[in-house]
């Protein structure tokens, strides 16, 4: 994901990395990362990635590379930040509300969703042809047990506050969002999952 999905610069950055490999066949993902420069749909959805898994290290430094690409913040947290906390919100409510185990694919979060009886879907995010977006639920929901539900709650707050922030107030738009990664993800958050 870190072409954005062009096939074309997908076929050029892998003769990139086989040029730079030589000999050596050993491909990391830290490789790939520092060989292959990222588009910006590349870094939302690393951005989102990063958050789920809890990596606030790639979090923050995801952040300053979309404002250094000229992304508004406002941008980087109404289309990275909050759809991923509220997908893990979702995500684990569904799960503790409907006793859904933790699945070890998406489409095996789909097709417990699709079990569920209309009234539990309702309050679902969805896409323009009016289908459930199952899919990013059923990513979410393979990362929610490392999170607290009342701690998703809280991140969903922090994102408010921050949207008020940067659309009210001329604090430093780095600042305002590194305190809602940091929020979320954190020491102090951590210890609240614990």
């Amino acid at each position: 994901m870190l072409t954005g999905g062009d096939s074309r610069q997908i076929e050029n950055e892998l003769e990139k990395i086989d040029i730079f490999l030589g000999k050596d066949r050993g491909v990391h993902a830290d490789l790939v990362r520092e060989l292959v420069p990222l588009s910006r749909a590349g870094v939302i959805f690393e951005l989102s990635n990063a958050l789920a898994t809890r990596d606030l290290e790639l979090a923050l430094k995801l952040v300053r590379r979309l404002l250094d690409q000229g992304e508004s913040a406002i941008g980087i947290l109404l289309v990275a930040i909050l759809p991923t906390i509220r997908n893990l919100l979702l995500a684990k409510d569904l799960m503790e509300r409907h006793r859904l185990p933790r699945p070890y694919s998406p489409f095996q979060f789909i097709s417990a969703i699709n079990r569920l009886p209309a009234e539990a879907t309702d309050h679902l995010p969805r896409k323009k042809d009016g289908s459930i977006n199952a899919y990013a639920l059923g990513i979410a929901a393979q990362h929610a047990h490392r999170f607290g539900t009342g701690q998703l709650i809280e991140a969903m707050q922090a994102c408010l506050e921050a949207n008020l922030q940067l659309v009210t107030t001329q604090l430093d738009h780095e600042l305002v969002l590194t305190e809602v990664v940091v929020k979320l993800l954190g020491r102090n958050a951590v210890a609240a999952h614990v």
